[in-house]
């Protein structure tokens, strides 16, 4: 089935948003959970037969969590020194928790994180659930993209099995390095029959995140990550799992891997705002844009105009916010109707950019579709 297919099949009903059709219910999401969720001891205890533990399949891709110490700060550190292997022989006791194989896929620093990476994760993510040579799948990441990775495998992964995030804010040289724990906490969380039915998840910091809200929110800190809007599903520690309530429905679209990714562009607003830089954009042949806007989305006026011409010029255009807590909504300052403009909800920019992205290669430009996308579950 195709995007525009999952799509084109959910019923419309009429109401406040007036453009907009809803009925999520024809939508294909993955199970919901049974319900709350009880504190669970872990799924290997000691002592348990090795052919009776779970199988985690760990995929590498590089980041802080395989970073080693560079001499030119007290703090500097090269990214993607380390391999996946390495990472794993480092964190003691976690063969006690799962049977594990390790893959490398890539050995780079976050903000080189491409979606060749990610098709190639898709690829094997899809084989190894296909061909039942995993139960579940951890992949270590750099922090500094982490939650657009998840998001992007979150939206187009539609398995039951747990596929866990996890990196550190720290290299594995550092004093008090944060990795292997992060990693023993993932493999943990992945092993945990409750984590089943969740879409990817993003551990750090003994705390679980979904991969719809999960933000970096902190430069360095090692509580970096927030789940603004909704707060963490869960906790971990060494002696057991706690998810806070059922899993949430989730939008899963269609893709197939090595589909081409059209260019959406990402806008900054700001105080005096013009339009060049929209202009450029079109100029461009980017296929759609995301307004990092202020407040509720806004831009100035130049840059509203410049908007106006981009929708003529056959660009979808998405209103989100720098702000970080909060949504965007339709039609407060800005007529979405009257403009066809996309309201972000509560995607940031970069989540937004990438639901546009994967509408767009499923063929869906309508602007209705879209925002019936962006505000699924709501």
């Amino acid at each position: 089935m195709t995007i525009r297919h999952t799509l084109n099949n959910l019923k419309s009903r009429t109401g406040a948003q007036r453009c907009l059709k809803t009925a999520w219910s024809a939508l294909k999401v993955l199970p919901l959970g049974a319900g709350l969720m009880a504190a669970q001891p872990a799924s290997a205890e000691e002592g348990t037969a090795t052919a009776d533990l779970p199988r985690v399949l760990i995929l590498a891709t590089g980041g802080t969590i395989a970073g080693k110490a560079d001499p030119r700060s007290a703090i500097g550190y090269d990214a993607g020194s380390a391999t996946g292997q390495q990472l794993v022989e480092a964190v003691p006791g976690v063969d006690r928790l799962a049977r594990l194989q390790v893959e490398q896929i890539s050995n780079i620093p976050s903000q080189d994180m491409n979606h060749k990476v990610w098709f190639r994760l898709v690829d094997r993510i899809n084989a190894a659930f296909a061909h039942h040579e995993a139960d579940a799948v951890v992949i270590t990441h750099g922090t500094d993209t982490m939650e657009e990775t998840a998001f992007f495998l979150d939206t187009v992964l539609h398995h039951e099995q747990p596929v866990v995030m996890t990196g550190s804010m720290r290299p594995g040289s550092a004093i008090s390095a944060d990795g292997p724990a992060n990693i023993y906490e993932a493999v943990k969380v992945a092993a945990h029959p409750q984590s089943r039915g969740r879409g990817v998840l993003v551990v750090l910091n003994d705390t679980i995140h979904a991969a719809h809200w999960v933000s970096k929110a902190d430069t360095t800190a090692l509580q970096t990550f927030v789940s603004r809007n909704a707060g963490p599903v869960g906790i971990v520690d060494p002696a057991a799992v706690r998810f806070y309530g059922p899993a949430r429905a989730r939008l899963a679209l269609p893709l197939s891997a090595g589909t081409e990714l059209p260019p959406v562009d990402v806008i900054y607003a700001h105080a005096d705002m013009d339009g060049r830089q929209i202009d450029e954009a079109i100029r461009a042949g980017v296929k759609g844009l995301v307004i990092a806007g202020m407040g509720d989305g806004n831009v100035s006026a130049p840059a509203m105009q410049a908007l106006d011409r981009a929708v003529k010029a056959g660009l979808v255009v998405v209103r989100s916010s720098h702000v970080g807590d909060g949504f965007v909504n339709r039609n407060v300052e800005v007529d979405d109707d009257a403009h066809h403009f996309v309201a972000s909800y509560d995607l940031n920019p970069q989540k937004a950019r990438l639901l546009l992205q994967i509408l767009l290669a499923g063929g869906v430009q309508d602007v209705a579709a879209v925002q019936q996308a962006f505000a699924f579950g709501y």
